[in-house]
């Protein structure tokens, strides 16, 4: 994957957290399932993304990030919540 891919990718990974961060904010009760998934999305891209342009640190909190989406993920699936 060239440089230029992976930052392609890594922007596109920013854009999907950025977009569940604007969801949670923007709606009184936010859906579970699109919230964590689409920051998992995002920590994946980022993480692969860093694969190529190496960043230890940012590499490290994308997956505390995606760890903790998929910790979301699975509350919800257990829960049968939407809430």
């Amino acid at each position: 994957m060239t440089p230029d891919l992976a930052n392609t990718i890594g922007f596109l990974g920013m854009a999907l957290i950025v977009a569940a961060y604007t969801y949670v904010t923007a709606v009184k009760a936010a859906n579970p399932y699109l919230l964590h998934g689409l920051n998992l999305a995002g920590a994946g891209l980022l993480i692969l993304s860093l694969t190529v342009n190496r960043n230890l640190p940012s590499l490290v909190l994308e997956t505390v990030w995606a760890v903790v989406a998929m910790f979301g993920l699975a509350k919800a699936l257990i829960g049968g919540s939407r809430a």
